[in-house]
């Protein structure tokens, strides 16, 4: 009974190997049919990859971009850095240059007395005496002789211009007290003169004392005239000098001394009986305050504060350039990256 269905199967076998070779062709069009159903359904894929590059083309471009305007930004940064390193060190030769002034005051109680160096020629002196808080009494029998309270030096030595002319000084201890307005109040007496006007030189330097105490006082007077201004005051008024204190320091660590006045005169009214030819001469001589004046150059230039300065231009010059070193690097990187996928890109399309 087994006989029978071999014998069955067999011949179907035979039917489907004989159908085969006889078409073929309707085999490989099935293939095709099935290789093109793939193709197409791979399509969409590929489609999609070649929209995924295009978008990071764009998005590399404009990283690129900015990257480019941070550089020239950082550039931009580096010119101004070091035009103010340059500034920086002009400013400060500019101010070694030209220092600045300082003026300071400093408040006494007692100043040191100063000398007063009176020239008055063929006049005499009167009186001289010291008053207090801006009082001066009447006077009593102007143009006679009266009381000598101040002290006082006289003097003969050579003018220091000529070297040849004789000059004579009467030099008087000026005020000290300022805090109860110490005044010294002087009066001089000239018989009569052969020119047009009538005056009594005199010059102010800063301390009496030391005038006593120099050996040679002839040339102390000498150094004296050579060093500070000399003054006039008029026959027939009462000048009033208020003296200030200027103290002026050098480059070199010296001090000089300067006076500045203010003058007022007021005209003396001669109530004397009998009328005369002869000249009274009044002066008053006080301090204007109680501040001495200090003056000094000063560099206002700091060399701390511009090596400070100098220190963060160069580090904000230091990271910029180091920005724009890893900015270019990391464009280069970006642009061998992009030229990369591309050409996958193209060698996936070919």
């Amino acid at each position: 009974m087994l006989r029978p269905e071999v014998s069955a199967s067999y011949q179907e076998l035979s039917e489907d190997v004989e159908r085969i070779s006889e078409n073929p062709t309707d085999e490989r069009e099935g293939e095709m049919e099935v290789h093109e159903d793939a193709s197409s359904v791979i399509l969409p894929d590929s489609e999609l990859g070649t929209t995924a590059p295009s978008l990071r083309f764009s998005k590399t471009c404009l990283k690129n971009v900015f990257s480019v305007i941070l550089l020239f930004i950082y550039l931009l940064l580096m010119a101004v850095a070091v035009f103010l390193v340059y500034q920086t060190i002009s400013d400060f030769r500019e101010k070694l240059k030209h220092p600045v002034m300082s003026v300071s005051y400093k408040e006494v109680s007692l100043y040191d007395a100063p000398g007063i160096a009176f020239y008055p020629g063929k006049a005499r002196l009167l009186s001289c005496k010291h008053h207090y808080y801006d009082h001066i009494p009447p006077l009593i029998n102007p143009g006679q002789p009266g009381d000598i309270e101040c002290t006082t030096q006289r003097i003969n030595y050579t003018d220091p211009f000529t070297n040849q002319t004789m000059k004579y000084a009467l030099v008087v201890q000026g005020p000290r007290d300022v805090k109860k307005k110490e005044l010294v109040f002087l009066q001089f007496h000239l018989n009569g003169t052969d020119q047009d006007f009538s005056a009594i030189d005199y010059l102010l330097f800063s301390s009496f004392q030391e005038f006593i105490n120099s050996p040679e006082k002839a040339e102390f007077m000498k150094d004296c005239e050579s060093s500070y201004s000399s003054w006039k005051f008029s026959g027939g008024f009462r000048t009033w000098v208020k003296m200030s204190l200027v103290k002026t320091k050098e480059e070199d660590g010296s001090e000089t001394v300067e006076f500045k006045q203010e003058t007022s005169v007021v005209n003396y009214i001669d109530q004397r009986t009998k009328p005369r030819s002869d000249q009274l001469f009044f002066v008053v001589f006080e301090w204007k305050d109680p501040f001495i004046q200090t003056v000094q150059d000063i560099i206002t230039a700091n060399p701390w504060n511009m090596i400070a300065l100098l220190c963060g231009i160069f580090l904000a010059l230091f990271k910029a350039a180091d920005f724009a070193k890893l900015s270019v690097k990391w464009m280069i990187k970006i642009r061998k990256r992009h030229l990369k996928r591309s050409r996958q890109v193209m060698n996936h399309i070919n």
